[in-house]
């Protein structure tokens, strides 16, 4: 998992999985799209990370997200979220299963992004963490029934507040030898550890939202980052701005106001001399 604020978020609207979901990438591109996708919100998505576990190079992974960028499947940006405390910008990296054009990437910026379609129903987190128990603890492997079976018991975990590692540690840390029925020593383990009601904190909520360029960073609309690609690079360059000969440029506002307040006379030393 990323750090918060990092990581992966999934685009609203998506179609349900299929195997053709992704046969129009290059092979490649085709294969770590669909990594991704399989990924939960909030998974370190870096080309660091992803080097890792794949079988390709930094460099392959980087070419590979800015063609996923084209193709309309990903997005990096920043969403600007209100706390009970402040208004804070956090990094974004939007994942789309589902192919996207620039002007639904607008729409979505401006939460504007069609509702998301009516898909078929879909294993509950619950069931999931459960069905994979055995890829990890051979010992663990349970049944479908036995994963239908104690699925409210880790919803009951996950209503009050519990993190999938913390259920996964419960379930896991200490296994006795051997395990002859998993199902009844993990439905005793999720009801003698099961932890106290989480005062709940307010959730963040998004009230601004934009995307980056995938080579120098800088903000812009979609529509003005064609493939997720801003004028500069690709090489039609954004004409000179109007106005007085000695205004100064959007970009030099900044360092223009550090000048003036590092040559601002502190109030103590006003009048003297």
């Amino acid at each position: 998992m990323a750090n918060p604020g990092y990581g992966k978020r999934s685009a609203p609207g998506q179609r349900a999985r299929s195997a053709s979901d992704f046969a129009h990438l290059l092979p490649r591109d085709g294969a770590v799209a669909a990594y991704i996708d399989g990924l939960c919100d909030g998974a370190d998505i870096s080309v660091k990370t992803l080097a890792k576990v794949l079988p390709y190079g930094q460099c392959a992974l980087r070419t590979t997200l800015n063609r996923l960028q084209e193709a309309g499947h990903l997005r990096r940006g920043s969403e600007c979220v209100a706390t009970e405390e402040a208004l804070l910008w956090v990094t974004r990296t939007f994942f789309s299963r589902t192919s996207r054009g620039d002007e639904w990437w607008d729409a979505f910026i401006r939460g504007d992004a069609p509702p998301q379609p009516a898909q078929r129903p879909t294993r509950s987190r619950s069931f999931i963490l459960l069905a994979a128990l055995g890829r990890h603890t051979p010992t663990l492997t349970l049944s479908q029934a036995d994963c239908a079976a104690l699925e409210p018991q880790v919803s009951e975990w996950f209503a009050r507040g519990a993190t999938e590692p913390e259920v996964l540690h419960a379930l896991t840390d200490g296994l006795p030898s051997p395990i002859h029925h998993p199902a009844a020593l993990l439905r005793r383990r999720l009801l003698d550890k099961l932890p106290p009601v989480r005062e709940a904190s307010s959730t963040p909520r998004v009230v601004l939202r934009t995307l980056e360029c995938r080579e120098c960073r800088a903000p812009g609309s979609a529509q003005a980052m064609p493939g997720g690609l801003c004028g500069n690079c690709r090489g039609n360059p954004e004409p000179a701005p109007t106005g007085p000969a000695d205004a100064v440029p959007d970009h030099g506002v900044r360092a223009r106001m550090s000048a003036v307040r590092a040559g601002l006379v502190p109030r103590a030393e006003r009048g003297r001399g």
